[in-house]
């Protein structure tokens, strides 16, 4: 026989295994004496389970796979209470875990043990645990030492001896407690070994903390670091040998830390001492193998380490529940930039020179440390440190050596002590290299100063003689500072959400000024009636010109009738094509009114938009941004030319740093730019206006028919197989084609197919997102109510129209893209009167924008807009200032499917800093095929019965 098979046959052995609990096992031909119970009910058992053990053999030791029992702690306990300590057959491994089991139970008896509260699973539990302190500390020290070795195979000593003490103390006070109850919630679960429902961090913290404050029979261990001695009238940086001492202490309830020295404190403390001293070790590794003071346990530290120790050792030392102190002259700061610009304090154009962006700035750069401004002298000394501890105006304080001084040195190569001008300083703030550091103030004196703070008031204009309107208070607040910025020459961008008057607001101004040169508005052919309307209303004495048709004017008659006008309406279409003509004329100022049309710079209409000249600016947007942050920077570089930079520059500065990595400073730095310069009031907001109704907002779900959902599975299967060995633009363009006919499936069979048939096969519904309209928009015509349905597919369109129609038995206008000016104006009108249709069918794009249609107080979106931007400005068409009825708004999706899952991400995206950030649908593309077979695969609850 082996001595494996020898060890392993002659005794009852114990093994403890973290997770597991108590594991039993034996040899098979063993025969064990007559044991006391529980121990001989439990070794009647069959032993089921299979564990590698470590045992001795004749060189070393052999793992062997043997069958073993596996108790849980609550029956370990009591089979281990029960074990004689001259029980014959029981090994040494076996009694070792009952002399721990007996200890245990001592300490209970003893009152040594309190609650605290954990979370495993989903859920608080509260159990007893040993109370601690030196007593306590010493025997597990003393048990760890004595551990036999087939059981440090499954851990430290010290882990499993904790995970050990800590299952079984919680067994053992529950079963000397017994079987009772308690009123308390958290003493009832405490008795039962149930978890508590009403746990949180916060309970489990303050058990801690209690606990803690009950060992007070040991000190605790303080480290206190000490500065080097610096030479008389040492300024300077530190010495990269310089050593600092970290003081090792023991500190008394009630006293101060007393350092520890070998031969003059007494064992017992210097034994604690030691030991945990060896405990912080563990928790922070970097004060391993360190010099040491040879007449204590004072560790000697290199600047290298101390500034790892700040950052990162010290929290954690404090999870290990030791205490740092720093010396009293220390900070660790974090390095930023300021500028401080000065300006006059009235704008030169107060002396009728709108100089716009040129107006004379004068700006210095500043480098803080903290709170502290450092001086010329000491950017100087900085911008060669070496250290990341620099010994500043008698502190020492921490940063990052090398982005110290390469902020010191930006500061120095942009002061130069020369005026320069507000664009300028917007350029470097916005310019592509990025500051060392974060430019986390700008001051300014002046009222450039007022205008960058967010302080602007500007003065008040009385009303525009001519003005045939009431201005609301934020209304008035629009026209006082669209008048600031023309008077100062500064390009202005006046975002208001949809429907809150930016038309009049655009016109007051034009009444107030009354300017010899026209202004020039350009905007969607969809609008241009409208504006003709509000100018007739608002300001009827305006004298208004639409350059628009094949008849429209050129030559001398274009000039003549700029001459002659005001107000000077064109479309983007146009402005790109007569760009030439219209840039010869005098321009007061050029107006883009639902200026996302120039989102992308690179376009014709964002060219001809910028080549216009003229003495003022102003872009008008519910939406400044779309999709991307390049939009606003082209919207913005139409107002102030320049003021943002290059694509490329601004793209690195800003676009990639916020839509990528959501950086919170880019941001900040962005708005600190920006802000100036845009208005921007939304309707939900109660100080703007308070007696605009409710707008309720609801995803409405249909389920598929059984066609649709063939349909679907189809598309899906092919696109998956054509993207399989594809790369590049094919691979996008596969994905994108497919997203496209996934949405044609979800709105109808007829859509997808475009064969012409019918929207109903045998009287029932081919499309269950159809049927589902119907019952909508039969509430709303029981009610006497109005409709939009928007739909970003023409061809959707067309198919729904003349079902509806003869459905409802009404008219039902389709206003898109391939509507004619004159006729969209009529359906507008004839929608807006008593007795116009209850329902109207708009396609999102064409229908999304500038149009008024307050008699509908339901809006349904029949197929969802990757980007909710758009879907707000359709709804705007309805919600509204003139609508007082409360307005419902249905967003469409179908079960199961693509749309389901769009419409979550859409509900859960964080917009950041209020900035409608996105990628469109194109980052779908760039998902793997696994991700795309998980997001586009059809679910099982999709089909509808």
């Amino acid at each position: 026989m082996s001595a494996v098979a020898g060890w392993m046959d002659d005794m009852l052995h114990g093994l403890w295994s973290p997770g597991t609990g108590l594991m039993l096992w034996r040899g098979p031909e063993s025969e064990l004496p007559d044991l006391p119970e529980p121990l001989a009910r439990v070794l009647r058992r069959r032993f089921r389970r299979h564990h590698t053990v470590h045992v001795p053999a004749a060189v070393g030791v052999e793992q062997q796979r043997v069958p073993v029992l596996a108790l849980a702690p609550a029956e370990a306990a009591d089979l281990l209470l029960a074990v004689p300590d001259d029980a014959p057959g029981v090994s040494g491994d076996l009694r070792y875990l009952a002399h721990v089991a007996r200890g245990v139970e001592r300490w209970a008896r003893a009152g040594r043990v309190v609650p605290e509260l954990y979370r495993t699973e989903g859920h608080w539990w509260p159990r007893w645990r040993l109370l601690g302190g030196e007593r306590q500390h010493a025997w597990l020290a003393e048990l760890a030492s004595a551990m036999p070795p087939v059981q440090r195979f499954e851990g430290t000593p010290r882990e499993i001896l904790d995970d050990f003490v800590g299952e079984l103390t919680d067994a053992v006070v529950r079963d000397l407690l017994g079987d009772r109850d308690a009123e308390h919630p958290l003493l009832r679960a405490l008795l039962r070994g149930e978890p508590y429902e009403g746990g949180n961090h916060r309970m489990a913290t303050g058990l801690d903390a209690w606990r803690g404050s009950l060992t007070v029979d040991e000190p605790e261990l303080v480290l206190r670091l000490l500065e080097p001695e610096p030479e008389a009238g040492d300024e300077t940086d530190l010495a990269d040998d310089a050593l600092w001492r970290l003081q090792v202490c023991l500190r008394a309830e009630g006293e101060a830390p007393a350092p520890i020295r070998l031969h003059r404190t007494e064992s017992r403390l210097l034994e604690i001492a030691v030991r945990k001293l060896a405990a912080a070790v563990s928790a922070y590794p970097r004060l391993r193998d360190l010099p040491t003071d040879p007449d204590g346990l004072d560790l000697l530290l290199p600047t290298a380490v101390v500034t790892d120790l700040v950052l990162h050792g010290a929290r954690a030392l404090e999870h290990a529940g030791i205490a740092l102190l720093l010396p009293r002259a220390w900070a660790a700061a974090s390095p930023s930039l300021r500028v401080k610009a000065s300006s006059p304090p009235v704008p030169a154009a107060a002396e009728d020179r709108a100089v716009g962006m040129n107006e004379i700035v004068g700006y210095d750069w500043e480098l803080a440390l903290g709170d502290v401004v450092l001086t010329p002298d000491e950017l100087t000394r900085l911008a060669d440190t070496q250290s990341d501890l620099v010994r500043l105006r008698g502190q020492w304080v921490q940063a990052d050596a090398t982005v110290l001084a390469q902020a010191a040195r930006y500061v120095m190569q942009r002061n130069s002590g020369e005026d320069g001008t507000l664009g300028g300083l917007l350029g470097q703030l916005t310019e592509a290299e990025r500051p060392p550091v974060p430019v986390e103030e700008v001051q300014a004196t002046g009222w450039v100063g007022t205008l960058l703070d967010g302080s602007l008031d500007p003065a008040p204009v009385p009303k525009p003689a001519g003005l045939h309107a009431e201005l609301r208070h934020y209304q008035q607040r629009g026209l006082d500072w669209l008048a600031f910025m023309s008077g100062t020459g500064l390009g202005a961008v006046l975002a208001d959400d949809m429907g809150l008057g930016k038309t009049l607001q655009l016109l007051a101004l034009l009444a107030h000024e009354r300017a010899d040169t026209p202004t020039l508005l350009v905007c969607p052919m969809s609008v241009v009636g409208n504006w003709q309307r509000e100018a007739a209303r608002f300001v009827p004495d305006l004298r208004v010109h639409v350059h628009h048709g094949a008849d429209r004017r050129r030559g001398e008659d274009l000039a003549a009738a700029v001459g002659s006008c005001d107000l000077f309406i064109t479309t983007y279409s146009l402005l790109a094509r007569d760009v030439e003509a219209l840039g010869e004329q005098s321009w007061r100022r050029v107006v883009l009114d639902e200026a996302q049309h120039i989102k992308n710079s690179a376009t014709a209409q964002a060219r001809a938009a910028r080549a216009i000249p003229a003495e003022h600016r102003i872009a008008l947007t519910g939406t400044p941004v779309e999709n991307r942050l390049d939009e606003l920077r082209s919207i913005l570089d139409f107002v102030n030319r320049g003021m943002l930079g290059s694509p490329q520059a601004f793209r690195a500065r800003f676009a990639v740093p916020i839509e990528r990595e959501q950086d919170e400073a880019a941001v900040t730095r962005l708005r600190a730019v920006t802000s100036p310069f845009i208005l921007r009031r939304v309707k939900t907001d109660p100080t703007v206006i308070s007696d605009l109704p409710e707008k309720q907002e609801m995803t409405v779900r249909a389920n598929l028919t059984v066609e649709q959902a063939a349909l679907y599975r189809a598309v899906v299967d092919d696109m998956l197989k054509k993207i399989k060995d594809t790369e590049g633009m094919q691979r996008k363009g596969a994905v994108l084609s497919a997203l496209t006919r996934l949405k044609q499936v979800c709105n109808h069979p007829a859509h997808f197919l475009g064969d012409g048939s019918g929207v109903l096969r045998r009287g029932r519904h081919r499309s269950g997102k159809l049927g589902l309209v119907e019952d909508i928009l039969d509430s709303v015509t029981a009610d006497g109510e109005r409709a939009l349905l928007f739909t970003q597919f023409r061809e959707f369109g067309d198919l729904v129209e003349p079902y509806l129609a003869e459905r409802f038995g009404v008219e039902v206008p389709f206003l898109h893209g391939g509507v004619p000016k004159a006729r969209r104006d009529r359906m507008v009108e004839r929608f807006q009167g008593d007795d116009g249709p209850p329902i109207m069918l708009l396609s999102l794009k064409a229908g999304g924008t500038g149009l008024n249609l307050t008699a509908a107080n339901h809006v349904v979106h029949l197929d969802r807009w990757w980007n909710p931007a758009v879907e707000n400005q359709a709804t705007d068409r309805a919600f509204r200032i003139g609508q007082r009825r409360d307005v419902q708004v249905r967003k469409l999706v179908c079960v199961g499917t693509l749309e389901e899952r769009i419409d979550a991400m859409i509900s859960n995206k964080q917009e950041l800093a209020d900035l409608a950030i996105g990628t469109g649908e194109k980052w779908i593309t760039e998902m793997s095929a696994d991700q795309l077979h998980d997001l586009l695969i059809l679910g099982d609850e999709a089909v509808g019965e």
